[in-house]
């Protein structure tokens, strides 16, 4: 009786193993979606960050609607653009897509 105990914890300890191998592939598809998702995700909001943090009066921006305008003011969370002459909009500073390399001089 003893050794039938003995023969079944056995083939626990093997199944055990043989599950452990079975996380093998989800591990790895985790890291192969971090490389290929997470991490250029991450990158591109820190560089967004650093765009929003550097702005300043005079830079050409396009915001997240498409529209291109040059920054006449500025506070912590409202960018002021003007976007013809004499026509200004307040934008909120985080819909500000990114630097726009439209000249402003037509």
């Amino acid at each position: 009786m003893i050794d039938i105990a003995y023969a079944m914890g056995g083939d626990a300890i093997a199944g055990g193993a043989k599950g452990m191998g079975a996380f093998i592939p989800l591990i790895l598809m985790f890291v192969i979606f971090y490389f290929l998702l997470i991490r250029p995700q991450q990158k591109r909001a820190k560089q967004h960050r650093e765009v929003l943090k550097n702005l300043r009066k005079g830079d050409t921006v396009v915001t997240s609607g498409g529209i291109h305008g040059r920054v006449t003011g500025l506070t912590d969370t409202i960018a002021t653009l003007e976007i013809a002459d004499k026509v200004r909009i307040k934008v909120s500073r985080g819909q500000i897509a990114g630097l726009s390399g439209v000249n402003d001089k037509e």
